[in-house]
């Protein structure tokens, strides 16, 4: 068996087209798609992913600015900018990249986002309406898997999920996003005995720890749907995820591939929490 690939790629390129053509009507309306995006220090990991962002909304038809700030910046500096953008009209989503340099407080950062603009989802108000099924935002990553599972056609309901990492940015909203659409759902994290065990139960495996090729196709259900959040670089410079693509391509039955898979999901999904925050806004100024 030969696992079908799942293409983050060919999947984002057509859903970033039907979100160029609803941003370019709302600006025709006056009302362009704004996203701000502020980053502190120069992490060069953090830098390709803000320019990746950036450059992804002005082709989208938005208007981005980037707030770079040193890596000496105070929390009050940072968390003045954060208010100043959350006044502003016509910013209708806010992005702190994360992570902040050590000496600043992540979550107070997140907190301070208007939650209305928090298109990353972080925000705790945000994370208890996704998990009350009632979700404004949801996280782009889990949002850009549940799009790619969509692709495949699986039905989760009744289905065994397996989420191995538990972070608030990716594991336990994917967790929710798929308890919702009914598959029931274990969420392993470091201290998980006999991960092999549950990964060879899941219909779904869903893998978001990075750590490079920790899950090998000895670890995989027969036709499994694989989906590989991570993105790792090796030694020689080569790019992998968290599952080895060569063993498990030969046991799953769909695979995304590392790069080209569920990153570029995650920006488009960026660019259709953003959309969805200018459509609440325009809704808000009629009622």
């Amino acid at each position: 068996m030969t696992a079908q690939l799942i293409s983050g790629t060919q999947l984002a390129a057509s859903l970033r087209e039907s979100i160029s053509q609803e941003a370019a009507r709302l600006t025709a309306l006056g009302h362009q798609p704004g996203l701000a995006v502020v980053l502190v220090g120069e992490d060069p990991a953090s830098q390709v992913y803000v320019r990746n962002k950036v450059e992804a909304c002005k082709k989208a038809g938005f208007n981005s600015s980037m707030h770079q700030l040193a890596a000496d910046t105070t929390q009050a500096e940072l968390l003045e900018l954060v208010h100043r953008l959350n006044e502003d009209p016509a910013v209708h989503g806010i992005l702190v990249q994360l992570p902040l340099p050590a000496h600043l407080d992540s979550h107070l950062v997140i907190e301070s986002i208007a939650s209305e603009k928090d298109v990353d989802g972080f925000h705790v108000s945000n994370a208890g309406m996704l998990m009350t099924g009632k979700p404004q935002f949801i996280p782009c990553t889990p949002y850009g898997v549940m799009k790619m599972l969509e692709l495949t056609g699986v039905n989760l309901r009744g289905a065994e999920a397996v989420v191995i990492g538990a972070s608030n940015i990716v594991g336990k909203p994917q967790a929710m996003l798929l308890l919702q659409q009914g598959a029931t759902v274990t969420l392993c994290n470091s201290k998980t005995r006999d991960l092999k065990a549950h990964c060879k139960r899941a219909d779904v495996l869903v893998v978001a720890v990075g750590r490079p090729n920790m899950i090998t196709g000895d670890m995989i259900k027969p036709g499994a749907v694989v989906i590989d959040v991570g993105i790792n670089r090796l030694d020689n410079g080569k790019l992998c995820g968290d599952v080895d693509f060569e063993s498990a391509k030969e046991v799953a039955g769909w695979i995304t591939p590392v790069p080209g898979g569920v990153g570029p999901m995650t920006i488009t999904m960026l660019l259709q929490n953003t959309l969805e925050a200018v459509q609440r806004s325009i809704e808000q100024e009629r009622a």
